[in-house]
């Protein structure tokens, strides 16, 4: 079984920047897309960011020129650079990977202060 495992989560104020990371076991051979999910308590997990094993990537109108994910291969990571935070922006990010099966982090808050 693949495991992902996200960091970088925190408390930042209004209009600052945070980098998740989400680090996934073995090989990420046989992995056709991935992204970020975000959900704040009482409210629908979302789509956030959306990469295919192409590269073409896709954003959640409300984070779009602001947000950015970008994969590293060579280490099986996944990043989230998140600039010009809003208190909206609040929530558990989790990343995600889908292969032959439907992966998913255990998820990292991220907390804005207005």
């Amino acid at each position: 079984q693949v495991q992902l495992v996200e960091s970088g989560g925190g408390l930042v104020q209004a209009g600052g920047s945070l980098r998740l990371s989400c680090i996934a076991s073995g090989s990420m051979s046989g992995i056709v897309s991935m992204g970020w999910y975000r959900q704040a308590p009482g409210k629908q997990r979302e789509q956030v960011a959306f990469i295919v094993i192409g590269g073409s990537t896709d954003y959640a109108e409300s984070v779009k020129g602001r947000f950015a994910i970008s994969r590293d291969n060579a280490k099986n990571t996944m990043y989230l650079q998140m600039d010009s935070l809003k208190p909206e922006d609040t929530a558990v990010y989790y990343c995600r990977m889908v292969g032959l099966w439907d992966y998913w982090g255990k998820g990292t808050q991220v907390t804005v202060a207005s």
